[in-house]
């Protein structure tokens, strides 16, 4: 029923596939699909890239996600239009890019920030602790750390970056997986990481201002790495990522 996906290939490949066994009647409207994990190892993917698909496949109206119980097949008359596939990269796409680009970020700021600008930082936190029951305003607050830590190397190319790549969290596919995963508790906990890539930068250590980045984006993995179904999560996820780019 399957076909093994090739590795080089994104989680757009995997939903199109998903989605042409559905509309070849090969699952039946509110059938449920295999477990995450099943699915994971019949395609030859990630974890992450079949969440990645199965959220593409919601927000077309192929599929409804229960979470505690696992993912069903939508009836015809609820099924839009597939989207088209272009080249928006995937929540966890965005994610290894951030690590790549922010934890060096945060390295060299440790090493050249003014206490000035470890004022803003506090500021944000401050911020941001009076802000976790509101979703849109915590996803602002975490744009402008992330910002203000970039904005201490003093090079508007990699502000410009950083809010670039963070704005591309605004799609429907990063909303949607992340409206399963975010909330008051996990904000509180990035909120908490923010503070210790603070207190490195502030403390003038690079090493361990890369390191506290590094964790802050491993635990934004986990956070979206819980599992839709009954199957507990993957611990393990974001070494796996680290040693195969995410494959």
């Amino acid at each position: 029923m399957f076909s093994v996906i090739e590795s080089r290939r994104l989680y757009r490949q995997v939903a199109d596939q998903m989605r042409s066994l559905i509309e070849q009647g090969k699952f039946a409207p509110g059938s449920k699909l295999p477990a995450e994990r099943e699915l994971a190892e019949l395609l030859a993917v990630s974890r992450p890239t079949v969440r990645e698909a199965l959220i593409v496949l919601e927000v077309e109206g192929f599929v409804h996600i229960r979470m505690g119980s696992g993912v069903y097949v939508a009836t015809p008359r609820q099924a839009a239009e597939p989207h088209p596939a272009g080249e928006a990269e995937g929540p966890f796409e965005l994610l290894r890019a951030r690590a790549i680009l922010e934890c060096a970020i945060a390295e060299e700021a440790a090493r050249v920030a003014r206490p000035d600008q470890i004022a803003i930082l506090d500021e944000n936190l401050g911020a941001m602790a009076a802000a976790l029951d509101d979703r849109p305003l915590a996803l602002k607050l975490d744009r402008e750390f992330h910002i203000a830590v970039a904005g201490i190397i003093g090079n508007g190319t990699l502000n410009r970056f950083v809010g670039s790549i963070h704005d591309l969290r605004l799609t429907p596919y990063f909303e949607k997986l992340a409206s399963y995963f975010e909330n008051p508790k996990t904000w509180q906990a990035a909120m908490e990481e923010h503070r210790t890539i603070r207190d490195a930068i502030a403390a003038g250590d690079p090493q361990a201002a890369r390191s506290a980045m590094r964790a802050h984006l491993d635990q934004s993995q986990i956070r979206l790495s819980e599992s839709f179904g009954e199957e507990p999560a993957d611990s393990v996820i974001p070494a796996a990522w680290r040693r195969a780019g995410g494959q």
